[in-house]
């Protein structure tokens, strides 16, 4: 559905993206995770046509966004970080005006309104003016008059942005209802909303995509599992070390009457806890903390994004 190839943007000497690639299938939902001026809303604006890229190629369902961007509007929704709302006009009236101009047929108005209405939870105040709303209120006004053409596509540049935790709540509820039927991207730098909302995750740093996949895979890929180990026997850490399913046996510190504790990578990036266990019985060694401890997703992102 959405395809990116050798990506580049460029503001003078700033390099703001560079030759990134990646492909969305039809009916994900991708978080597009990042620190701040990582790339994340530059890739945006060049997928909506909002501007050209200065090299590479990206498509919306098969349409150019170079050669033929009004195609390409006509698939997507849109939501903007700062969504330019009328606030002197009232709901209703906005979103029938939304859907005009995105050129739904006047016949199928009226339902394609009271559809978004109902989707976004409208409907307590459809004839209050947008300028009297909450911000969480103008999020889904702006939800709303992305979805009123029935995309395809929805382009989301942080949904979540300024709003109250119980907001969030429900803005990443209709995100999840919303990825049921349509592709959605969406980016943030809110790794809680990644791992409750995304199938798959898009890592962008410096302009670089620098990891891809679902979370589960991320926090699989990056360290594995390390293993906390206290233990008294002699010569443990020697020995770990020397044992063919350990990686790395550090230690991390020292505890009273000859107790250690290590941290233990696998060979394989598994879980060793079994066989640490095994070692320890025969050696006869004396164990008071065996804990497995899987790299969470933001020790996935620090990585990444610190170096």
């Amino acid at each position: 559905m959405i395809h990116v190839d050798g990506l580049t943007k460029r503001y003078g000497k700033a390099t703001a993206i560079d030759n990134i690639s990646f492909t969305i299938n039809k009916g994900e939902v991708v978080g597009l995770l990042g620190p701040n001026g990582a790339g994340k809303t530059t890739t945006m604006k060049i997928l909506t046509c909002f501007i050209s890229a200065t090299a590479g190629r990206a498509s919306i369902n098969g349409h150019d966004t170079f050669d033929e961007p009004l195609k390409v509007k006509e698939q997507i929704g849109y939501l903007p970080e700062s969504c330019p709302l009328y606030h002197d006009m009232d709901v209703a009236t906005y979103l029938a005006f939304a859907a005009e101009a995105r050129g739904v047929a006047a016949d199928k108005r009226k339902l394609a309104v009271d559809r978004v209405i109902s989707d976004c939870d409208l409907g307590k105040v459809t004839r209050k003016l947008i300028g009297h709303l909450s911000k969480g209120y103008r999020q889904r006004v702006g939800l709303a008059q992305a979805m009123v053409h029935n995309p395809s596509v929805l382009i989301l540049d942080e949904p979540t942005s300024g709003l109250d935790p119980n907001q969030i709540r429900d803005i990443l509820a209709l995100i999840n209802n919303l990825g049921q039927e349509k592709t959605v991207i969406h980016s943030t730098h809110i790794l809680s909303e990644v791992e409750t909302t995304s199938d798959r995750v898009l890592i962008i740093n410096n302009g670089h995509i620098v990891a891809q996949g679902t979370p589960q895979e991320l926090m699989a890929r990056s360290s594995g599992t390390t293993v906390y180990l206290t233990v008294k026997g002699a010569d443990a850490q020697a020995q770990l070390s020397g044992a063919a399913f350990v990686k790395q046996a550090e230690k991390i510190g020292e505890g009273k009457d000859g107790f250690i504790r290590l941290a233990v990578q696998g060979a394989d990036a598994r879980d060793v806890s079994l066989d640490l266990f095994k070692m320890a019985k025969e050696k006869d060694w004396l164990v008071s903390e065996l804990k497995a401890e899987t790299a969470s997703l933001e020790d996935v992102f620090a990585k990444l994004t610190r170096g």
